[in-house]
């Protein structure tokens, strides 16, 4: 058997993507050396710290890249940690510049920043499918699960890893190709959060300054319920956030969520749209029993257009689905799990609304000068 070329080696290499990154390996400094002798491989990677969480898929992903090379019978790897130096290279190399990154002029990424005016009405339910549903379409998407007292986000994603931490950077774990951060993966159990105003603040304004999404197409805030101080937040340090409104139909919650949206107002956002989440439920006979009376989603939206002057589309109603709930118990989102249930066709349609609504490029620099 012929050696192998070390050039297809390194071919190969390329392909081999960091897990929490989400870049190549030797793009990203990690790959140290590669050594060919007769049909032996051996490959030196870098992990970014010792107890890197991820080290044994690593590990296989290079293997499972050189099986396929030609002249490869033998695969040695070896894993090694980057000296400060290095991780610091690495940290100038992800992130130029501090701050919040999708804040800046230049940032092309959708913020989505999921509200409603009351708790239990499945907002961090339809936040976690629209993205997933995004995801699985080949867009990078995040959540920032920023309901600090009433996080939600890893369990519906089925999150048990905790983030790994960089030195001063945070690189969050991904689940159905959606890097998501909450409150909860840092807390024991079921822990409670009892914090007030200036520190719910600070812990959204670390979210969004010191973990390392990377360059997102969609990102999605999961808000807590209210106009309180996590909204009043969003909107300084995401003034180009979009608001989605999500409400069920019942009157009482319409009214709330009108609330919601109406802040908009003040903090001079733009309401992208209203979700009615437990609509109608499907019967087996295909009747549709309506828990919850009916017409809470459109009143909202026609509220909102009113009061803000603009257009506020009711952009779906997603009716009361058992597969729905069953999908956030066991960390499967619905429309992942079931894509053919009547909720999953309502989330997909609502999504495909989101990705076609172009990102502005208002006051966004476009890198060229005038001549």
């Amino acid at each position: 058997m012929s050696s192998p070329d070390e050039a297809a080696v390194r071919a190969a290499l390329s392909t081999v993507v960091d897990p929490e990154l989400r870049r190549p390996i030797d793009e990203l400094g990690m790959l140290a050396g590669v050594a060919v002798d007769g049909g032996r491989v051996t490959v030196r990677v870098l992990l970014t710290i010792a107890g890197c969480p991820l080290r044994s898929t690593i590990e296989a992903d290079v293997r499972a890249a050189l099986r396929g090379v030609p002249g490869v019978a033998e695969i040695d790897v070896q894993l090694d940690v980057m000296t400060p130096e290095q991780r610091q290279a690495l940290k100038d190399r992800l992130r130029p510049g501090r701050g919040i990154p999708f804040s800046r002029p230049e940032s092309l990424t959708k913020v989505f920043a999921v509200a409603s005016g009351k708790g239990g009405v499945g907002k961090s339910s339809v936040t976690v499918n629209l993205a997933c549903e995004l995801a699985a379409r080949g867009l990078r998407v995040g959540i920032v699960d920023a309901d600090v007292h009433g996080f939600s986000v890893p369990a519906l994603l089925g999150i048990t890893q905790g983030p790994t931490q960089v030195d001063d950077m945070i690189l969050p774990p991904v689940a159905h190709d959606v890097k998501a951060i909450s409150i909860g993966m840092f807390v024991r159990g079921n822990q409670p959060v009892a914090w007030r105003g200036p520190m719910l603040h600070r812990a959204l304004e670390q979210f969004l300054t010191d973990v390392y999404f990377g360059d997102l197409d969609v990102l999605f805030l999961d808000l807590p319920p209210g106009t309180g101080d996590v909204a009043i937040s969003v909107s300084q340090l995401l003034p180009n956030a979009n608001l989605l409104v999500v409400t069920t139909p019942q009157a009482a919650a319409a009214d709330v969520a009108e609330r919601a949206g109406s802040v908009s107002a003040q903090t001079g956002q733009r309401v992208a749209g209203v979700v009615e989440n437990m609509s109608g439920m499907v019967l087996p006979d295909g009747t549709v029993l309506e828990v919850f009376g009916s017409g809470g989603g459109q009143r909202v939206a026609d509220r909102l257009s009113e009061a803000l002057e603009a257009s506020v589309p009711l952009l779906g109603q997603v009716p009361l689905d058992v597969a729905l709930r069953e999908g956030g118990d066991t960390g499967e989102p619905i429309v992942l799990g079931a894509p053919d249930s009547p909720s999953a066709v309502a989330l997909k349609a609502i999504a495909d609304q989101l990705a076609a609504a172009p990102r502005g490029l208002v006051g966004r620099s476009l890198g060229m000068t005038p001549r």
